[in-house]
């Protein structure tokens, strides 16, 4: 996990220095931030063991059986078994509902204080700084996931889309090679690969 907590600390301080403003490049196809899904359980489901669900994952035959085992993943992130964190979540979601993303932010401040284990805490949140263009701050929140979760491909994508953002497509591609082997069939990734390895790499002679 260091090789791309690594870079996300460089950035962060690069960012700082003024890198924020930069323009998403456009002569490559962006990935984009993977979401939960919207219809997962109000209450935790009986918890499933994630190597299992991962292992399956990695040999799921087609898309449909990939998207019902991604579901199970994100309903064992997502879901807490604090009712007090399910409640405030429910309000950040009315929050981002709303468009009120700062009160959504300070919300999910107060989740990732009392519960600093509970991962979608900091992925949300790390969503929302992205959408304000704070990328220091998201890539802070991503490192926290990856950390806490190596395997998660949704943090592991949204990195790759803020180092394609500031023009790194070297280590994006790196980051999304890193998505594709715990999640082959990651919705648009394998496409920005391909077009990214051409760029970065050169094309097969």
């Amino acid at each position: 996990m260091d090789r791309f907590r690594t870079p996300a600390l460089v950035l962060a301080a690069a960012l700082a220095a003024g890198f924020a403003a930069l323009p998403a490049p456009a002569h490559a196809e962006q990935g984009s931030w993977v979401e939960p899904p919207a219809n997962l359980p109000k209450k935790r489901p009986f918890s499933e063991d994630l190597d299992f669900l991962f292992g399956a994952l990695k040999v799921a035959p087609d898309d449909a059986s990939a998207k019902a085992i991604e579901q199970r993943i994100w309903a064992q992130w997502v879901v807490s078994s604090s009712d007090t964190t399910n409640l405030l979540m429910t309000r950040v979601v009315a929050a981002v509902e709303a468009k009120d993303t700062d009160l959504a932010i300070k919300l999910l401040d107060g989740i990732v204080k009392i519960r600093p284990d509970y991962i979608e805490g900091w992925n949300r949140r790390a969503t929302l700084y992205y959408m304000k263009h704070d990328y220091g701050r998201a890539l802070a929140d991503i490192r926290e996931v990856l950390r806490r979760e190596p395997r998660h491909f949704g943090a592991l994508a949204g990195l790759g889309l803020i180092l394609q953002d500031i023009g790194d497509d070297k280590q994006a591609l790196e980051v999304y090679r890193r998505a594709l082997a715990v999640y082959p069939r990651l919705q648009r990734i394998p496409d920005v690969v391909k077009k990214l390895k051409e760029e970065v790499e050169g094309r097969d002679i």
